[in-house]
């Protein structure tokens, strides 16, 4: 047998001893009785009077037949979708044993698993690693699982912190799977401090409720895990954008000679032979952005991380209009336009090429207490309307909170701005909410 992860050992990070019998008669047989129960499942579901349609292929037909996966990728609607095959080969691969005492076993590392993992990873490469795909549609858990599969089969030693490699001696494809895996990381951070709108509860189901609550359990220990080394995670990716070189990322061909021969697909991917090629600046534009959003999320805590924020986004501006549409490169712009304009108020950039806005001007009205000249801006905003009503508001609630703190000459700028407001509410046909007394 090989060696290294595809091989009889077990994977870097995980449990040995392989279950006994696993060999081709025992592993037909185990899924021939799956495909049993699924026959009586669709039997029941004939029967039945609440009509249950399962998906066209199994999971375990992947097992069956190595050429079937690129089949089913290559449909116009796939059924199992892409992610659901990513969690139903993932979730097969890590269900745990229970032995003849009854007690639960990890995962054993056999071939059936190793196999199981290796299709999970095609799927995401079918999907181009675009983690904005994968955190869509994938619980944290198993992303998670994911990229550490990852980590794993691109040759990263398990243990080894990745800000002690270096990432321009590393395999293109090595170095791009610690990239990958530390943007999702602190993107994961950034996204965990967005409130979320939590699904209208229905009849509660103890084993639902059981489930999820292990999810949240398991969620919550990864994320405190990737915040106590977010700081690395951030060096990691700043070193990233020193590199001069273009990378690789692992594609179906990659992973099928991985899987032939452990040795060959880094050397060969050096050559420039095999894998995605991802250029220095499309590498650098995702990381910049990924950058400037935990910088902002930062900024709350630390004031000067908003340059920073600031500083990665105009890069990120710049890199856009340099490479123009890209299949690699996936930035929603219009987040970028509104975290630009977020920066331009926070930390005003001092060269004179960045134009200020109405947002920062008020903002430095504010600051510098020049209350005059905000109103002028509200004046000449309602000719031409620019600033978001909420925006308005806000601002009308920050000068109220300063007029109640006995600011005697603020009590006429709050009016003055109220009536602004009231003004660009009536020519944009929206109700008074405001009234004087």
């Amino acid at each position: 047998g090989r060696g290294g992860w595809w091989g009889g050992g077990s994977p870097p990070g995980g449990g040995g001893g392989g279950r006994k019998g696993c060999g081709p008669k025992e592993l037909c047989r185990e899924i021939q009785e799956r495909k049993m129960s699924v026959e009586a499942v669709d039997r029941e579901a004939a029967t039945s009077s609440r009509p249950c349609t399962p998906p066209q292929t199994s999971w375990f037909e992947f097992l069956l037949e190595e050429s079937l996966l690129e089949q089913h990728l290559k449909k116009a609607s796939p059924d199992p979708s892409p992610v659901q095959l990513i969690v139903q080969f993932l979730e097969q691969a890590s269900k745990p044993l229970v032995n003849e005492q009854n007690q639960v076993q990890p995962p054993p590392d056999n071939k059936r698993n190793r196999i199981l993992k290796l299709l999970a990873l095609k799927v995401a490469a079918h999907l181009k690693w675009n983690l904005d795909v994968l955190e869509k549609s994938l619980s944290v858990p198993v992303l998670n699982m994911l990229l550490n599969e990852l980590l794993c089969i691109s040759k990263v030693p398990p243990g080894t912190k990745h800000i002690d490699m270096d990432l321009a001696s590393l395999p293109p494809t090595t170095a791009m799977a610690i990239l990958l895996y530390n943007r999702w990381a602190i993107r994961t951070i950034v996204n965990s401090s967005f409130p979320v709108r939590l699904a209208k509860p229905g009849p509660p189901q103890l084993n639902v409720i059981n489930q999820f609550q292990q999810e949240k359990e398991v969620t919550d220990n990864i994320l405190k895990v990737l915040k106590e080394q977010a700081a690395d995670s951030i060096l990691v990716l700043e070193g990233a954008l020193k590199l001069n070189k273009d990378l690789y990322i692992h594609t179906i061909r990659t992973l099928d000679l991985l899987a032939m021969e452990p040795g060959m697909v880094n050397g060969e991917t050096e050559s420039s032979i095999a894998g995605l090629s991802i250029s220095t600046e499309e590498m650098q534009c995702q990381v910049c952005y990924d950058l400037g959003a935990i910088y902002f999320q930062q900024g709350s805590t630390n004031f000067d991380l908003y340059r920073n924020a600031r500083d990665k986004f105009f890069r990120t501006k710049e890199l856009i209009s340099k490479i123009g549409s890209s299949l690699h490169c996936m930035i929603d712009e219009k987040r970028l336009a509104g975290y630009c304009q977020a920066c331009g108020v926070l930390a005003p950039s001092d060269s004179s090429s960045q134009p200020s806005t109405p947002y920062s001007q008020i903002h430095s009205c504010l600051r510098s207490g020049n209350y005059q000249e905000l109103v002028k801006i509200f004046l000449e905003d309602n000719r031409m309307p620019t600033l978001p009503i909420q925006f308005r508001q806000s601002v009308l609630r920050q000068l109220s909170q300063k007029a109640q703190q006995g600011d005697e000459v603020l009590d006429e700028i709050y009016f003055k701005v109220c009536a602004c407001n009231n003004v660009c509410d009536v020519m944009q046909g929206r109700p008074v909410g405001v009234q004087f007394t």
